[in-house]
């Protein structure tokens, strides 16, 4: 769905990197409307709250990433199911150096970032979480399902494996951004082959 206001592009840019610097809590809607260079009025022209803009932040970002997501784990480029899998695990840790290079933190995962500040706060922003954590369990969880048919993975329930693949990502990039250091991401697929009893091999088919 396009956006067809330019005003309206702005304070969803503005209030995404505010967000992803600062966090939700803090955020004032006249200081997205100074970082979007809008008038004040814009902002209640197209959003009814603060709130209203959080979930529209959250269905952008998803939006996107949800398209890296599907090329990479749904492509016929790499159709080995763990060079698949393999292949998001560096796109993600690709993405959150070159965020580190270039503002000097490890901003981490908006959708883990407002979770954890928000999940407990406001209903609409947590059932929104869980909706798009659920997407991402099931693009994993049709690959973990093509590795077991391939013998490449031996877990026993696909769909809870590819629970744990999401979960240890989203905690490896939590920590990375405890830390401010990526090299916390280094281990992410020696632990997913091991998550996943992944066969040795699996392991040698992308150098990182």
């Amino acid at each position: 769905m396009g956006r067809t206001s330019d005003a309206e592009e702005k304070i969803l840019n503005a209030a995404r990197t505010l967000i992803e610097l600062n966090g939700y809590s803090a955020l004032g809607v006249a200081e997205i409307c100074k970082a979007a260079d809008v008038p004040k009025g814009s902002f209640y022209y197209f959003f009814a709250s603060k709130e209203a803009l959080a979930l529209a932040v959250l269905d952008e970002h998803w939006r996107l990433q949800r398209a890296d997501w599907e090329r990479v784990l749904g492509g016929d480029a790499a159709p080995a199911p763990m060079d698949r899998l393999r292949r998001l695990f560096e796109e993600t840790e690709a993405g959150l150096r070159a965020g580190q290079r270039s503002c000097g933190t490890v901003s981490g995962c908006m959708f883990g970032n407002l979770t954890l500040e928000l999940s407990n706060q406001t209903e609409p922003i947590r059932r929104r979480l869980q909706e798009i954590f659920e997407v991402q369990v099931e693009l994993v969880e049709k690959v973990v399902a093509d590795a077991q048919e391939r013998g490449d993975a031996t877990v026993a329930d696909a769909r809870e494996a590819a629970r744990s693949v999401v979960a240890q990502l989203e905690g490896q990039v939590l920590f990375a951004k405890l830390y401010n250091d990526t090299q916390h991401l280094d281990t992410l697929w020696a632990n997913c082959l091991a998550l996943l009893g992944a066969r040795s091999k699996s392991s040698d088919a992308v150098n990182v």
